[in-house]
């Protein structure tokens, strides 16, 4: 089973865990990451996440975050299918970066593309061609 996780998805272990929600979603993401690094899943990564991992102003998150490449089992590049995907998906109300991931993870045939990202799971049931799920739903789905 191929997993594309977003940028938010690496991110949320740094996140306040006060927070039960995000507590759990946490915790989900780090199982996702052992079943990850055990064979269990096939990791996508892409330019994408490189380009706004980069960005990210605190330096162990990113050094953290890039070394998760090194997992994946298919690197997207920039290609125009991805890039005119993405501007499908962004008519459909989503954010250019996150039509781009999805572009991404839907050009590599994922499975599913894991988000914390509300804005991207509210417009989930519009997106054809992968499951969109939040860690805590995945692990409740596959774990079912």
């Amino acid at each position: 089973m191929k997993l594309y996780l977003d940028n938010c998805m690496f991110n949320r272990p740094f996140d306040d865990q006060s927070n039960i929600k995000i507590l759990l979603e946490a915790e989900a993401k780090l199982k996702i990451q052992e079943y990850i690094r055990a064979g269990l899943y096939e990791l996508v990564w892409s330019y994408v996440l490189d380009y706004e991992n980069a960005k990210n102003p605190f330096r162990e998150r990113r050094e953290q975050i890039g070394k998760w490449k090194q997992y994946a089992h298919i690197d997207m590049e920039a290609q125009d299918g991805i890039l005119d995907l993405a501007v499908l998906l962004n008519q459909y109300g989503l954010k250019k970066f996150d039509a781009l991931h999805l572009a991404c993870a839907i050009t590599a045939n994922a499975d599913y593309f894991l988000t914390t990202d509300q804005g991207i799971l509210k417009k989930a049931e519009l997106v054809k061609n992968i499951q969109v799920k939040d860690p805590i739903d995945f692990i409740r789905e596959v774990s079912a």
